[in-house]
């Protein structure tokens, strides 16, 4: 067990502290240049489709695929998880307030990125033999890569991707509840993974339709739940708002000019864990929100691809961003108390303002944070579990993850953790091969130069 550990240990350590860092980053450039900063040029446009198709009861889902709004929600259910409290407060602590800003910039360009992956899932969806949509990366790296070697590439993506979000991730996120509803209220961990794997299992037999008429209900009101209550600590410590910004810049480009100096930290651990919890929390490039985006209803594969690039900007520039706030702000993040890391620095950060209900604000956000990742990265699963071994092996897939979240509630396990990182490290290298294989075609798309899509 010790030499699993040690192997699963050194293979993370060359992923995301050095290949994926620069590989995601430099992919996000590339794509940003060569589509003339669409994330700038596009936003706007992006705003107007995100507010106009908002709706909390749209058409439901079914055979030829969902709303365009349904499939962002779907997407940000995934995106908007426990990184977005205890990834941002782990950054905090390992990489000092620069790390906010290193965030920021790899999810500004992230948002060329996750443009690319949805309209090459666009472009390359496809029915299923029930006449069902479906789409992802495992059929884009296909149409990339014709014979043995686009088989062996998007069979290692989607068997990684089973293993990472479907299995070992909703492991991690059931954790994160149980854990979080046991700190705030003391209701043991096997009782909350029951709970959660009963209401996990009623969604994931509802199929698409369920799934999608449950990510467009909960996903804005939790992300409005999560801000007003964000916003209202930071009313509160206002004084101290400015000079937590003020820190986020400083620290950027000179970490030992504040708090860092006493905590020993450089300028490379700030750009090393904000880069790589933004990149793991907002998953640009990482291959799994692009099942979400294949599915949408649009006349052309680019308006996808404009709206996609909404749900890294909500994930890191308003969600995150209000977390790294109310915990700056809080004074919490001080040599004397850093022994403070994780979920519990967000818990007493909240805390400073609420109170004894700080904890329990938390844990309710963790809830829903954690449980729609958790049915975002089941369906991700699913269309891969569909695609690799047929229509029967889809309820043999969601009895497994159902048991998978109850046992991953009871003990954390730091093995599968390191696991869930390992494999979701893994899934990234097939799929921005395949994107940047494909990269000429979504430049032409982009530029109208390309018909558009045709359901096979």
């Amino acid at each position: 067990m010790e030499l699993i550990e040690s192997v699963v240990g050194a293979v993370n350590t060359v992923l995301w502290d050095y290949a994926l860092l620069f590989l995601l980053v430099a992919t996000g450039i590339y794509f940003t240049v060569r589509l003339g900063f669409i994330q700038i040029r596009k936003f706007g446009e992006g705003m107007r489709r995100l507010f106009g198709n908002f709706s909390l009861s749209g058409k439901k889902a079914g055979k030829d695929g969902m709303s365009s709004f349904q499939a962002l929600t779907t997407a940000i259910a995934a995106q908007v998880g426990t990184g977005n409290i205890t990834g941002c407060a782990t950054a905090l602590y390992s990489g000092g307030p620069g790390a906010i800003f290193w965030m920021w910039l790899s999810a500004f360009f992230g948002m060329a990125t996750i443009y690319s992956e949805a309209v090459l899932a666009q472009k390359f969806r496809t029915t299923d033999a029930d006449g069902h949509v479906t789409g992802g990366p495992l059929y884009y790296i296909r149409a990339a890569f014709r014979g043995k070697f686009g088989k062996f590439l998007s069979g290692f993506f989607a068997i990684a991707i089973i293993l990472a979000l479907g299995f070992m991730g909703n492991m991690v996120q059931s954790n994160s509840i149980s854990d979080a509803f046991y700190t705030a209220f003391g209701v043991p961990h096997l009782a909350v993974g029951i709970v959660v794997a009963v209401i996990a299992a009623f969604i994931f037999l509802g199929g698409v339709r369920r799934i999608a008429s449950f990510t467009e209900k909960i996903v804005p009101v939790m992300a409005l739940f999560y801000i007003v209550g964000s916003l209202i600590i930071l009313c509160i410590n206002r004084a101290n708002l400015l000079p937590a910004l003020q820190s986020i810049f400083v620290c950027a480009f000179d970490p030992q000019a504040m708090l860092g100096g006493a905590l020993g930290l450089t300028m490379r651990e700030a750009m090393r864990y904000g880069v790589a919890r933004g990149l793991f929390s907002n998953e640009a490039g990482m291959g799994s929100t692009p099942h979400a985006h294949a599915m949408a209803q649009v006349k052309r594969p680019q308006d996808q691809g404009i709206i996609a690039m909404m749900g890294v900007f909500i994930d890191t520039f308003i969600v995150l961003t209000l977390t790294a706030l109310v915990i700056l702000s809080s004074g919490l993040l001080e040599p004397v108390t850093g022994a403070l890391k994780g979920t519990p620095l967000a818990q007493a950060a909240f805390n400073t303002a609420f109170g004894p209900f700080g904890n329990a604000f938390v844990a309710i956000c963790m809830f829903f944070f954690a449980f729609s990742t958790i049915i975002g990265w089941y369906f991700f699963g699913e269309v891969n579990v569909k695609a690799l071994f047929g229509k029967g092996a889809v309820k043999v897939y969601a009895l497994l993850v159902v048991v998978f979240i109850v046992i991953g509630s009871m003990q954390k396990v730091d093995l599968v953790w390191n696991l869930s990182d390992m494999f979701n490290g893994l899934m990234v290298l097939p799929n921005l091969i395949g994107l940047l294989a494909l990269s000429g075609l979504v430049a032409r798309i982009t530029r109208g130069k390309e018909e558009t899509h045709k359901l096979s």
